[in-house]
């Protein structure tokens, strides 16, 4: 076969598959309950192939494929109308191609025109490494988000199928879209309340940082699934009985956790899969017979299941009187199978399901007429988003700082708090009665001395809990305080208190120059921003702001120790900031020369970062090892490329590099062990058990005799005959770790064993 014909027969396949995955989009949107506009779907499908023509993705298949799967996705799985499917459709063309917004806006409207701007706004934008890019994108995406909810849902839609997509990228795109997704997707979608999809982000994330442990996961739950099933039909059998005898139309689901959540479980509550036992819930989804009475239906469906299963008394949660801020409703019950197992069950009308799995998009209705307004029927997210502006309208000096802002709404599990008038206000999970203040009004939160809950004197610290009647008390003489923000958990009491303390330290800073000033002028120096970034650095101050707000409050007087930095003599360097490195505790290998340091590894322009660094015995000391998740042979890494060129090695799972994915994604390497069991690393093991004559003795045995592991500490105390204790030992990688573990779980008495560090 010639060439010609390769390329004829390649363009014939190719055409085949984008025309089939385009019917599939029409047939799935024919079947939704939208109205039919057909002929603007296949206008947007024609005039994106177009502009897309030639051009391929990484995996080999034709460009035009992935704005298809993201309008599959926000047809099938969101539920959205035929602007949405359009606009998905166009998303990439102004980005990609030579095409501007206002040539979108001439063919298809001005709301298509819009949605795809606020996308293209979302992925375009030029930023230096020092400013995050993507938490300034992420505040672009909640500017947008706030014109047109529909934006955010179709940027959710394109980063699931890049995720389905991901395995076609190098590993350490693969490492920074994932935790990317992690930090902020997932958490979004499942604000919004898109559960199925949130789910299978988290997932997927998961699968691509700690592939191994996913595959385990999988594995299992595989192979429990022939029990799952039968436990399943036991324990629903009955129910169906009592369903059948109500008359009642239902369906009953199995919900099986998934792999995300049950590691997130293993590692926060250090049990094995087999220990896990929430794996398995029921899920009944009924049609009630009216309408306006489907809540007291939920209730005559619990009592029938409670007359046949024990429910948990502490395990009952009512969303069908307080949906959750994302729209969710229904009724949860734990109940006491016949073979002594708590199975949760989840009772739902089909509307709540449909809400459930589809979020906003299902309560948001589109007028798809000519001007395409939006009716949006809930006030939840409007008031959401109403804090985001909030937010956005008070400039944060961070980008991080924002980020870490918004997660604090995005993650946040609800309480239900009144007023003294009886009012219910939807209140984040550990707030206190400060955040309750700030909630209702700037001026209440800046002057509140204290609260009144449940008519009691309560300080402003108060954590408050659902059903508390919350009344504020205020004084004109009571100002903002900076350790307020110690406990404030709320985004919006903690941006309004930032604002005032910026006010207020400005005037500060003031003060701090002019000493400054005063003190070069004394020593014959000039007033530069590089003598400032010097003194800085010595007083380790991230900030220029920073030093001369110590400055200024006192807390820092400027002396020789100053004038020997600015004039360059040297001195000890101490390190400082959020992120502090240790050194490896060296075995078999000889001592290197007292005071000289191991040359570090930096990052040259030629560097490849798409390859992974690879750390052997030899070039460990080349690379920061980093104190907050003290990475160990055997574990999951990564490299992130510092201000200084240097290389910092976390693990895929720590908090820190989960917050440098999310913003410096550009900067993380993939980095893999060889290592050869020649050097020692310390780890921390913790018990607890009975105790009994010979336990310590029998542990520590296990390790030095069985096991040949060298005991560095030991600490152990004993209460009312259990005992707890902590053991720091020298090993070689996560391996010998594990089989410690298992060693130390089978010494009778011993409950149970978690590894620290």
């Amino acid at each position: 076969m010639t060439n010609d014909q390769e390329l004829k027969t390649r363009e014939a396949a190719d055409d085949k598959m984008i025309n089939d995955a385009f019917q599939h989009l029409l047939d799935t949107y024919i079947q939704s309950r939208h109205r039919k506009k057909v002929d603007i779907i296949t206008k947007a499908f024609n005039f994106a192939r177009q502009a897309h023509k030639g051009v391929r993705r990484l995996s080999g298949e034709p460009y035009i494929m992935h704005p298809i799967a993201v309008a599959q996705i926000a047809c099938e799985e969101v539920g959205l109308g035929s602007t949405s499917i359009c606009a998905a459709l166009l998303h990439d063309v102004v980005e990609d191609t030579d095409y501007t917004t206002e040539d979108i806006e001439n063919i298809f409207g001005p709301k298509i025109a819009q949605i795809v701007d606020g996308l293209t706004k979302i992925s375009g934008g030029i930023f230096g490494d020092k400013a995050s890019a993507q938490a300034e994108n992420f505040k672009k995406l909640l500017l947008t988000m706030s014109d047109d909810i529909r934006v955010i849902l179709i940027k959710i839609c394109d980063r699931l199928h890049n995720m389905r997509t991901l395995a076609s990228q190098p590993a350490n795109k693969q490492y920074k879209i994932a935790g990317e997704t992690l930090y902020i997707y997932a958490p979004l979608a499942n604000r919004l309340g898109l559960n199925k999809i949130k789910t299978e982000l988290e997932d997927l994330s998961f699968r691509y940082e700690h592939p191994d442990e996913y595959a385990s996961i999988e594995q299992k739950l595989a192979s429990t699934q022939a029990s799952r099933h039968t436990l399943f039909d036991e324990f629903t059998a009955p129910i169906r009985e009592a369903l059948d005898k109500m008359g009642i139309r239902y369906a009953i689901k199995e919900r099986v956790k998934s792999p995300y959540s049950i590691w997130c479980k293993m590692q926060n509550k250090h049990v094995t899969f087999d220990e896990i036992y929430d794996i398995l819930a029921v899920r009944i989804i009924f049609t009630p017979k009216e309408r306006e009475n489907e809540i007291n239906e939920c209730f005559n469906i619990y009592v029938a299941i409670s007359r046949i299963y024990k429910s948990h008394p502490d395990r009952l949660r009512d969303w069908l009187n307080h949906p959750k801020a994302n729209g969710y409703q229904a009724l949860h019950v734990t109940l006491m199978s016949h073979q002594g197992r708590w199975i949760e069950v989840q009772i739902r009308s089909d509307r709540m399901d449909e809400i459930a799995e589809q979020g906003f998009a299902a309560h948001w209705k589109y007028k798809e007429g000519e001007n395409g307004e939006i009716n949006e029927d809930d006030g939840e997210l409007n008031d959401w988003l109403h804090t985001i502006k909030e937010i956005l309208d008070d400039p944060q000096p961070d980008a991080m700082d924002f980020l870490d802002a918004i997660k604090l709404n995005l993650f946040a599990s609800e309480i239900f708090v009144f007023t003294p008038k009886g009012e219910i206000k939807t209140m984040p999970a550990g707030c206190t009665a400060l955040d309750f203040a700030f909630s209702i009004h700037t001026f209440l939160g800046s002057h509140c001395i204290g609260a009144k809950v449940n008519h009691k004197l309560v300080p402003l610290s108060h954590k408050l809990e659902s059903g508390d009647q919350v009344e504020i008390l205020t004084s004109k003489s009571q100002h903002v305080q900076p350790s307020w923000i110690n406990f404030v958990s709320t985004a919006k009491a903690k941006a309004k208190i930032q604002a005032i303390l910026r006010r207020e330290s400005r005037e500060i800073q003031k003060l701090g120059e002019d000493t400054l000033g005063e003190f070069l002028k004394k020593n014959g120096m000039e007033h530069t921003n590089a003598a400032v970034d010097k003194l800085a650095a010595l007083h380790n101050m991230d900030k220029r702001e920073d030093l001369l707000q110590a400055i200024g409050e006192k807390m820092i007087i400027l002396g020789e120790k100053d004038i020997d930095e600015l004039k360059g003599k040297k001195r000890e360097k101490s390190t400082g900031g959020w992120r502090k490195f240790v050194p490896f505790i060296g075995g078999g290998k000889a001592k290197k020369d007292e005071g000289k340091q191991p040359e570090l590894f930096v990052v040259s322009e030629s560097f490849n970062r798409k390859k992974p660094i690879i750390i052997t015995d030899e070039n460990i000391s080349q690379y920061k090892f980093t104190f907050c998740c003290h990475p160990i042979p055997g574990d999951d890494i990564l490299g992130f490329i510092d201000n200084k060129k240097q290389i910092e090695i976390h693990k895929r799972a720590c908090p820190v590099a989960a917050k440098l994915k999310a913003s410096y994604g550009n900067r993380i390497l993939d980095a893999k062990w060889d290592m050869h069991k020649k050097l020692y690393f310390d780890a921390t093991i913790r018990l607890e058990g009975i105790d009994r004559m010979g336990m310590l003795n029998e542990v520590t045995r296990v390790i030095s005799e069985q096991m040949s592991i060298n005991i560095h500490k030991v600490a152990f105390s004993c209460n009312e005959g259990i005992f707890e204790g902590t053991i720091e030992l020298y090993v070689h990688d996560r391996d010998d770790v594990r089989s410690i573990i298992g060693s130390l779980k089978k010494v009778p008495g011993v409950q149970e064993v978690s590894q620290i560090m």
